[in-house]
């Protein structure tokens, strides 16, 4: 059995990939807000594996607290993402990203 720590990384970077799927293979504007938000959930479950020292050890609290500052910046993101998003399909009518077309 893979220890919790181990487990909490591997899904970290799970996640982390998912993420960055959703964010480059879909163009709706809210599905890659979402997908940026998996990978950050990714990033922070990698973080809280980094922190774990063993059994009998405290964790690291230094990882604790850039999780914490980071769930914060990416709730603004989130916001400012959403905002952006929605002025984009007020003004354009335009959900989703379309490639160029040459001219």
């Amino acid at each position: 059995m893979l220890p919790s720590a181990t487990l909490y990384a591997i899904a970290g970077v799970a996640l982390f990939g998912l993420g960055f799927y959703a964010l480059v293979a879909y163009p709706h504007l809210l599905r890659k807000i979402m997908g940026m938000n998996i990978m950050g959930t990714g990033v922070f479950m990698s973080f809280v594996a980094i922190a774990y020292r063993g059994p009998e050890q405290t964790a690291d609290p230094v990882p604790h607290a850039l999780v914490i500052t980071g769930i914060v910046v990416a709730v603004c993101a989130t916001g400012l993402a959403l905002a952006l998003a929605t002025q984009i399909s007020t003004r354009t009518g335009i959900t989703q990203l379309t490639p160029d077309e040459e001219k």
